[in-house]
């Protein structure tokens, strides 16, 4: 699903206890989604960011039951730093894709 979500191939994936963040790159561009480990159809508190270095993270934060983001930005070949969040799960990636 999460190609479905977000344009161009996946690039990495970010396992946490709650969840996962997958994250996706084409021509500049960083997209990533996060998706709970279990899909039962509970409304949870899910939240995905994306931060470009030397750019303000974008983020989507709210009760989903389904999907955090996507979320998009334009990276060009600056490193990003991905979030995410299921519940009291969350996981960073640090500085990445540089």
């Amino acid at each position: 699903m999460p190609s479905a979500l977000c344009a161009g191939r996946e690039v990495r994936r970010l396992p946490f206890s709650t969840g996962t963040v997958h994250v996706h790159k084409r021509d500049g561009y960083v997209c990533a989604v996060t998706l709970p480990a279990r899909a039962n159809g509970a409304r949870r508190t899910m939240a995905v960011s994306v931060q470009a270095r030397g750019n303000r993270p974008v983020t989507d934060t709210g009760w989903y039951t389904h999907h955090a983001g996507p979320v998009t930005v334009h990276a060009g070949r600056r490193c990003v730093r991905i979030e995410g969040r299921v519940g009291g799960g969350t996981v960073s990636s640090g500085w990445i894709l540089c």
